[in-house]
């Protein structure tokens, strides 16, 4: 595939020059979810599917790119003397956004470059399509510009900071980290307070990991999201009121009922007791996971998604049909939504011999329900964003 995007890219940009390939992956969180922005723990893995880029480096200031995915887009041009979020650059604003990142950071782009994409990721399924634009294109700045002090966890750090800043979406920083980190065969347990992570290995020998996509669009996926995370941090005030936590992530289940009545709120305290709760579960999912107990991995990603539901309102009809009907199906070690929530996609580890049953049990459910398909991927997991 990789030599045929190269000749996608001699079509669309002309050839000769040095050409170079790149990828990174898409990733699919396990367990840790709205963990990451309240100072705890997540556990996620890079995907083997992902983002390709094809680039060659210009004599001028234009960045031209091309996306197989908007094909009907056609050549994007932008320049390096105007690096700004223009609502006409639709999604060219990301890759643009990480040169920002870069100059910001001390690593100025000295001259253009074409850049081809493609990505295998579906779009606006909840499995990182964005931030593995971000990763790649860091990866293509570093390798074109020569940028070798510069290592994967900056990469990380200017893709986040690129989208906090550039594209107004305030994302934690796991979603990059574990696409620039990946290592295949393992999860990344990370602590989102530090960034101190360590690699759990993750071999399933007679499952698989599924990933459902709803195919709902998150819509107000955004501003609930932001509305999520200001009232954990009002919460986070009141409870430091009596505490000295730096964060949610910072309380054990006992901590947080012994002091639960200091948040002002009942919606509030659900919202801390599910960050609260969920980081403690993850915490438990790489032990039980290091131990080699998957049964009870499962047990933990079940409870994840009632939290999910229940005390933080992420989850909605769609992602509950999936979940309810994965949890109903023979060989199902465990199901919940993954990512942000309100649409986007569960991920569920199901044995090998249940792959194709759950498929088209969970598939025919959802569509009498909900009215239209999700789609179901198997997915394996892969190494960080590389040059190829």
């Amino acid at each position: 595939m990789v030599n045929e995007l190269v000749q996608d890219f001699i079509k669309q940009f002309g050839d000769g020059g040095d050409i170079r390939k790149y990828f990174a992956p898409g990733r699919v969180n396990l367990i840790g979810e709205h963990t990451d922005y309240n100072g705890g723990h997540v556990f996620p893995c890079a995907l083997t599917i992902g983002t390709y880029a094809i680039a060659r480096k210009r004599n001028d200031r234009k960045m031209r790119f091309f996306s197989k995915n908007f094909s009907h887009l056609g050549i994007v041009e932008r320049t390096l003397d105007h690096l700004i979020n223009e609502k006409k650059g639709g999604w060219t604003n990301y890759p643009v956004g990480v040169a920002w990142a870069f100059t910001e950071k001390g690593y100025p782009i000295e001259s253009g470059f074409d850049m081809l994409l493609f990505g295998n990721i579906p779009n606006g399924s909840g499995l990182s399509s964005s931030a593995s634009v971000e990763v790649v294109t860091g990866v293509m700045l570093r390798d074109l510009f020569g940028f070798d002090q510069v290592t994967m966890q900056d990469i990380a750090l200017f893709g986040q900071y690129s989208e906090n800043n550039f594209n107004g979406v305030n994302c934690g920083i796991m979603d990059q980290f574990s696409i620039a980190m990946g290592k295949k065969d393992h999860a990344i347990f990370l602590d989102c307070s530090d960034l101190s992570y360590t690699y759990a290995p993750l071999v399933l020998k007679d499952a698989k990991i599924v990933i459902a996509s709803s195919n709902k669009k998150r819509g107000l996926g955004d501003s609930k999201y932001n509305e999520r995370r200001a009232e954990c941090e009002e919460a986070l005030r009141e409870l430091q009121t009596k505490l000295d936590i730096k964060s949610l992530g910072d309380l054990t289940e006992e901590e947080f009922e012994a002091n639960r009545t200091l948040i002002k709120s009942e919606v509030r305290q659900r919202r801390a007791k599910h960050a609260v709760y969920e980081n403690q579960r993850t915490l438990k999912a790489v032990e039980v996971l290091t131990a080699g107990n998957l049964e009870e991995f499962g047990k933990l990603m079940n409870a994840s998604h009632v939290s999910l539901r229940d005390d933080y309102e992420v989850t909605g009809k769609e992602l509950d049909t999936l979940v309810e009907a994965a949890w109903e199906q023979e060989g199902v070690i465990g199901s919940r939504m993954t990512g942000a929530g309100f649409g986007g996609c569960t991920v569920s580890i199901v044995r090998n011999d249940a792959v194709d049953s759950f498929i088209n049990n969970v598939g025919k459910k959802y569509l009498e329900k909900i009215g239209y398909a999700a789609d179901f991927y198997v997915v394996e997991i892969g190494d960080g964003g590389r040059v190829l």
